[in-house]
């Protein structure tokens, strides 16, 4: 192992995403010492080859980061990409995407194909379901939802036709943690490849390869990104994988803009300390929300109440801003007026950027494998970087006025 790889390998988590993707290659000029902080925006199409000679050979062998047609990819994409990989200790490599839903779609078609079936847990993101209903199903491959907390119970669900099982954890909406490592330990030993939506967590709270996982799942446009800006997603993978989620990319045309991936990255150098800020405020409102009379249950994978709570203290660093709360009792129209007069929250899907959301969710019409049954209605916040104070006094206030809507 070279000098470089040591270093590279001995740096805290947060040298590494304020150094990571930035190679002598992209940040510097040929011959000239020094170079740039930051890899530049190169914007390409067409790329331009000395004569045909050169052209046949660049043809001939791997354009992984290579220059070669504009669709593979520009050292601003290459250098995202290298960074999120140095994130994830056993990652061949890491392929970018126009938005996480897009990520999601092209990891499962590179693993499935005609006469597979796909084991799906219950909780996952809307778009996910939708994608296993309207695109893999008409294609042939059978989705089979699962108990979130099924852990080793997995098993039982297996059959010959199983040749993937996709991971949500914490589950969108309800936050359930799933045992990862239970999980993947039954697809490895049965060679089933195992795939997961990342995305709350973050390889900085949760690297999901050292977990086992095969293929791990961002929508970059959330914490990475950090700035409610840029629709972006990346797969990262194992060597035993990486080839196949890189030829499915490449074959259905799947490429970020450069100007996506330079936001992305830059968002990436402050993800630790955004992180953490977001975990501090979310855990204290977490708290504070749980003694509220009108709060029914908190589902933070940090407090116990929440599903998987013992399994989070195991395999997670830290959590981030996004949890829910069920209200106890009431109706839409409750709901709505709690919602409708915060100040410092806006209302809108996505999270993951500097400012807080709140959004009315009803998980009980995204489950099918389980039912989800509540005090009340559900709120899902997305804490951001506002002072903590502020916002527990505008909850505060909407929890008064969701009592004087429910009577």
């Amino acid at each position: 192992m070279s000098r470089d790889s040591d270093k590279r390998r001995d740096r805290k988590p947060l040298t590494q995403i304020a150094q990571a993707g930035r190679k002598p290659e992209w940040t510097g000029m040929p011959g000239q010492p020094g170079g740039i902080v930051n890899p530049p925006v190169w914007r390409a199409s067409t790329i331009l080859y000395d004569d045909v000679a050169h052209l046949r050979s660049a043809a001939g062998r791997s354009t992984h980061e290579r220059l070669f047609y504009g669709r593979k990819g520009t050292p601003t994409a290459w250098s995202l990409a290298d960074a999120l990989t140095e994130m994830e200790p056993g990652a061949e490599g890491t392929m970018l995407y126009p938005s996480g839903v897009a990520a999601i779609a092209c990891a499962l078609m590179a693993v499935l194909k005609p006469g597979d079936q796909l084991l799906m847990v219950d909780s996952a993101y809307d778009p996910t379901r939708n994608f296993c209903e309207q695109m893999l199903r008409p294609l042939g491959i059978e989705t089979v939802y699962y108990d979130p907390m099924a852990g080793a119970g997995i098993a039982d669900l297996i059959t010959d036709a199983t040749r993937a099982i996709f991971l949500e954890s914490p589950g969108s909406l309800t936050f359930e943690v799933q045992d990862v490592p239970a999980i993947t330990a039954i697809a490895r030993d049965r060679g089933i490849a195992t795939l997961i939506d990342n995305t709350w967590a973050t390889p900085w709270f949760f690297p999901a390869l050292s977990h086992g996982v095969d293929i791990s799942i961002l929508a970059c446009t959330k914490y990475i990104v950090g700035h409610s800006d840029v629709m972006i997603g990346s797969v990262t993978a194992t060597p035993a994988f990486f080839a196949k989620i890189r030829q499915a990319a490449y074959l259905f045309g799947q490429m970020t803009s450069p100007d996506d991936a330079w936001l992305a990255a830059r968002g990436l150098r402050t993800l630790g300390v955004r992180l953490n800020q977001h975990q501090a405020s979310a855990l204290r409102i977490a708290q504070w929300l749980a003694q509220q009379p009108d709060v029914a249950r908190v589902l933070h994978p940090a407090l116990p109440s929440c599903p998987g709570h013992a399994l989070w203290q195991r395999d997670f660093t830290g959590s981030s801003g996004l949890f829910s709360f069920v209200l106890k009792g009431g109706d839409e129209k409750a709901r709505a007026a709690l919602i409708d007069g915060l100040a410092h929250f806006g209302i809108g899907y996505s999270w993951g950027g500097f400012e807080s959301l709140a959004l009315p969710v009803d998980p009980a019409r995204y489950r099918t494998a389980t039912a989800w049954q509540a005090e009340g209605p559900v709120v899902r916040l997305q804490i951001g970087l506002e002072d903590s104070d502020d916002l527990m006094a505008d909850l505060d206030a909407s929890l008064a006025r969701f009592r004087a809507a429910r009577g």
